[in-house]
Order: C-alpha cells, then sequence, then structure tokens
C-alpha cells in the first residue's frame, strides 16, 4: 500500500472515532481544585472572608500574585479562528476544539493549566488589546491559528507590551522542532548548516520565524533561496518591496538570501538544494519528484503542509531523498509542535520569564536535537517522540537556563533544579489523568 492510500484509509478511520468521542466527552479539559478541601468550613479560608488577606497582600506587592494565585502556571491559548490547521478561516466557535486540544497537552505533557480562549475580534487591533487585557489572569500567552498578515504584527506588539511571555506556535513552535530536525539530519548526512544550500518552500508564518532562527543558528543566508506562491524572493520581487508594510519578514527575505538572484519558482528554488524545508499548502503535487531529484546528493526534504503534505515520502525517498519529514504522525521522523511548548512553557513559568526570546528557542531546539542524538538517530529517526516523557523537562531545563542567562527570568535556579521540578510536574500531571481514569471519573471511551 502507498503512503496515500495508506494515509486516506487511516484519516477515515481517525476522523469517524475523534467526532464520536467528542460528542462523549463533551470537551477536553474541565477545572479541578488543586488545594485541600475537607468541609465547608474550608471555604471561609479559600473563599470570604478569609480570601481578603491574600487580596490586600497582592494589591501591596503586586508580585505576589504567583504565590497566592495559579497564575504562575496558567497560560491563555488565545485565537481568532481565522487560519485554523489546514481548515482556513473557521471561525473561533469551530476553533475551540483545536485550543482545547493544545491545552490537553500543555497539561499532560508540561504540566501547564492551559485555558483555550477564542475570541470573536474584527482585527489585529482589536486582538491585540484583547489579549493584552488578559495578562492579570495568565502567566503567558500561546497564540494559535491566526491568520497572517496579522498574525505577525499581533506577536511583535504583544511580544514588546506585555511583561509576560508571549509565543506563537505557529512561527515560533514550527521552527524550533524543524530547527532541531534539520540539525539531526544534517549530523546523519554528515553536513554543516553553515556550509549548506536550502531551500524555503512557503513563506507564511512557520517559514518567517525558520528563516529567522537559521540565521541565528549559523546558516548561510546568501546560499539560502526561499520561494512563496508567486515564485522565489529576490531583490526584485516589486510586489513584496511594495507591500513590506505589512510583510517587513519577506522583504527581508528578498534583501539578504538568493545572491545568486535566481527566479523561477519551487524547482528553481529547489535546484542544488541540501535540505527542502516546505512549510507550504497542503499537497500532494506542491513539490515534484523531478523538483527532488534535482536537489544536491543525501538530500534531506521537510515536507511539513497539514494534513496532507507537499509530496509523500516515498515520493520524496523514491525520487533521491534520503531523509524524509513530514508534519503527520504516521510517518517516521514527525515534526511535531508538541515536541517544543509544552516544556518551553514549563521554563519559562518555572522562572518567571518576561518574554522568550529567539536565544531561548534555539536552547529548546538545541536540547530537543541533543537528546535525540543521544538515544540514537538514523535517516528514520532524527527526532524525540512524545512519550519520550523527559524530553519535555531537558526543554524546560535549557529555556530556564537560557532566560536567566539573558536576564528575562524574574527567579534563578539552576538547570538541574529545573529539570528535576519539570519531571515532577509532568509526572504529576499523568498521574492524575491516570488516576481519574482508574476511579471512572474520566469515563471510559466506548468502543
Amino acid at each position: 500500500m502507498s503512503d496515500a492510500e495508506d494515509a486516506s484509509a487511516k484519516s477515515g478511520q481517525t476522523a469517524a472515532r475523534s467526532l464520536r468521542l467528542h460528542s462523549f466527552y463533551k470537551g477536553k479539559i474541565q477545572v479541578l481544585p488543586k488545594c485541600a478541601v475537607s468541609g465547608l468550613d474550608d471555604f471561609a479560608l479559600w473563599y470570604t472572608p478569609g480570601v481578603a488577606a491574600p487580596c490586600m497582600a497582592i494589591k501591596a506587592d503586586p508580585d505576589l500574585v504567583y504565590e497566592h494565585t495559579n497564575k504562575g502556571n496558567s497560560v491563555a491559548v488565545v485565537s481568532d479562528g481565522t487560519r485554523v490547521l489546514g481548515l482556513g478561516n473557521i471561525g473561533p466557535e469551530a476553533g475551540l476544539p483545536v485550543m482545547e486540544g493544545k491545552a490537553l497537552l500543555f497539561k499532560y505533557l508540561g504540566g501547564v493549566d492551559a485555558v483555550a480562549v477564542c475570541v470573536k475580534t474584527a482585527g489585529a487591533d482589536e486582538l491585540i488589546r484583547t489579549t493584552r487585557a488578559l495578562e492579570p489572569s495568565f502567566g503567558g500567552i500561546n497564540l494559535e491559528d491566526i491568520s497572517q498578515p496579522k498574525c505577525f504584527r499581533v506577536l511583535d506588539a504583544l511580544r514588546e507590551d506585555m511583561n509576560i511571555p508571549v509565543w506563537h506556535d505557529d512561527q515560533q513552535g514550527s521552527a524550533t522542532a524543524l530547527l532541531a530536525g534539520l540539525l539531526n539530519a544534517l549530523s546523519v548526512v554528515g553536513k554543516d548548516l553553515s556550509r549548506v544550500k536550502l531551500a524555503l518552500i512557503g513563506m507564511g508564518a512557520a517559514n518567517v520565524a525558520t528563516y529567522r532562527l537559521l540565521a541565528a543558528c549559523g546558516a548561510d543566508k546568501e546560499a539560502l533561496v526561499a520561494c512563496d506562491s508567486k515564485g522565489t524572493l529576490h531583490k526584485g520581487r516589486q510586489d513584496i518591496e511594495h507591500a513590506r508594510g505589512d510583510f517587513p519578514d519577506k522583504w527581508r527575505v528578498c534583501l539578504e538570501t538568493n545572491a545568486e538572484g535566481i527566479a523561477g519558482g519551487i524547482g528553481d528554488a529547489m535546484r542544488g538544494a541540501d535540505a527542502c524545508i516546505a512549510f507550504s499548502r497542503p499537497g500532494p503535487g506542491v513539490i515534484g519528484s523531478s523538483d527532488v531529484a534535482g536537489m544536491a546528493k543525501d538530500a534531506i526534504v521537510f515536507a511539513c503542509a497539514n494534513p496532507t503534505p507537499e509530496i509523500w515520502p516515498d515520493a520524496a525517498r523514491a525520487a533521491g531523498a534520503r531523509i524524509v519529514a513530514t508534519g503527520r504522525s504516521d510517518f517516521p521522523n514527525q515534526v511535531n509542535n508538541s515536541l517544543v511548548f509544552p516544556g518551553l512553557f514549563r521554563g519559562v513559568l518555572d522562572v518567571r520569564a518576561s518574554r522568550i526570546t529567539d536565544e531561548m528557542a534555539l536552547a529548546a531546539a538545541q536540547a530537543l536535537a541533543a537528546h535525540a542524538r543521544e538515544r540514537g538517530i538514523d535517516d528514520m529517526k532524527i527526532l524525540p517522540r512524545m512519550d519520550e516523557w523527559e524530553v519535555a523537562a531537558r526543554v524546560a531545563a535549557a529555556v530556564g537556563a537560557k532566560a536567566q542567562e539573558q536576564g528575562v527570568a524574574r527567579i534563578k535556579k539552576s538547570a538541574e533544579a529545573l529539570y528535576t521540578e519539570a519531571l515532577a510536574r509532568i509526572a504529576a500531571a499523568r498521574d492524575a489523568t491516570a488516576l481519574l481514569m482508574r476511579e471512572g471519573l474520566i469515563a471510559k471511551p466506548p468502543a
């Protein structure tokens, strides 16, 4: 059975079962107490009149909000539903199942309490104002599934204005996971990031952030060729120059890359490339077999469009690619944001970081890559799996340490302490879920 036939069969089965289970459970996240309640008398402590004491303490010293509330372990998953997965602008209500799923991953993989906040806003300014107003209640903001160019403006404004970390997972999470996989793929084939030719296919949120991280990690910008829906990016792209107010990052790519001035389409961008990094539109057929055949020896292909990659892995390998990665869990080498954001937020929350820098994202990527190398990498295993539970703790420790090094952390902890505490929190979240299932408080799913 081909990749396409196998994926089609699995996709239909998964969709039908997912629909049944979402209806059965009526959502994926609930709220449960974290304090002891032995009887009604305890509410004199947890609510009125006793609660006035921590309220006044926080009024006198606002930083005590982290000591007396759950703010320090709370993240808002904010979306306006304008670009949900591969489904497009389906609206905030229809996007809610995705944000609840994100909240579930935050808790189960990172021990972080996340709340889905799907908002009906008219544009970038209103979304910025709405999200900014959430700061008193949350220790961090995870932006999700917001259309471009709005997503760039929203992230930049909130990172500048808010005193809690703000992260756009479609940009930064995708780029971080991709970089970790690329570093290990290059290691497998014996190539160095600073000496390879790269092709970036699709210049939306994910690849704009990927370009920024690649540059920070030492990639040769002049040897990189990017391509969007209208062709390769170069200094002569007047359409991008005229829209540089909305797309300043794309115009920067035009100015900084493609030293040879290559003009054309996807095949031209990929010709001779050592690695192709595609975050484009769902395929297959976006990238052709001939495009892969024109790449360098031991070529690496990241076909990350969801739900269907730009080219099926078997087709890419048949055309000469040595290593192929996708965004899907049913193929080897899944580039999965879930390897990044649970541990990253665990780390920034545990040191009360005020922001997430590109250097912190690089630290997360390097921690992911190192973990995979230590347990062994090959053509079919360049990244950790989601069930390698210690991965999130390693990311947390690396990110927390980098935040302290850069002076954006309010708390000082050793990397060892961050790792140990993160492991304990993550284990507690999994154990709590298992306990609720054993006791029947989470019902057994129907067959």
